[in-house]
């Protein structure tokens, strides 16, 4: 496993665990970030937030919060 800041741009992974306090944990939960869940990593520079694909849907998330989701 690793954090989902580490895939590189069209690199895909399974959420297999996301780490952290009930507070970012329900945070990712309400936007569909769930164990399980496949996703495609649509940009992710050296710095600032990281782009994903979540199915249909396309999230930005920040680098701390990325890397809080560790997918395989």
């Amino acid at each position: 496993m690793k954090p989902l800041g580490f895939l590189a741009d069209g690199e895909e992974g399974v959420i297999k665990e996301v780490a952290g306090g009930i507070g970012i944990r329900e945070k990712l939960r309400g936007m569909g970030v769930t164990k399980g869940k496949a996703l495609r990593m649509i940009q992710n520079n050296a710095c600032g937030p990281v782009i994903v694909a979540l199915g249909e849907a396309r999230l930005v998330l920040g680098r701390g919060m990325a890397q809080k989701v560790l997918v395989e």
